[in-house]
């Protein structure tokens, strides 16, 4: 995982606006402070874009560099973590024993999740 700093922004007569120094153009906006978890989305879409086109990420730049810059003075800054590539999210299409999916579905809220953390113990035991 990586992290990089975003910054949140709000005018009396604006939306919140988040903006990310280190991703010029990455932009994300809301009514309200729910803009934050849409920063999140719009980062991560952003930076999947450039693993695709092959496009190497910047090294985040440090809190103090950024809030030096004096035109961030009315920003809060927060941070934000993306999955590094090989850490990517990979949708797959597997074959399972129906009795078995149901028993997956059963215990688990979020059925990728549950299997991906019993492919990491199985192979943690190999």
């Amino acid at each position: 995982m990586t992290s990089y700093i975003g910054l949140i922004r709000k005018d009396t007569d604006s939306d919140f606006g988040v903006d990310f120094p280190d991703f010029p153009g990455c932009i994300s906006a809301g009514t309200t402070l729910e803009a934050r978890r849409m920063a999140q989305e719009a980062l991560e879409l952003h930076v999947g874009g450039m693993i695709e086109d092959g496009e190497a990420l910047p090294v985040g730049s440090s809190l103090e560099t950024i809030m030096a810059d004096p035109e961030n003075a009315d920003a809060v800054a927060f941070v934000v973590t993306v999955p590094d590539a090989a850490d990517r999210t990979v949708r797959v299409n597997i074959t399972l024993p129906e009795r078995l999916l149901r028993r997956i579905d059963e215990r688990a809220k979020n059925r990728s999740a549950f299997l991906a953390r019993a492919a990491e113990k199985a192979l943690s035991e190999s």
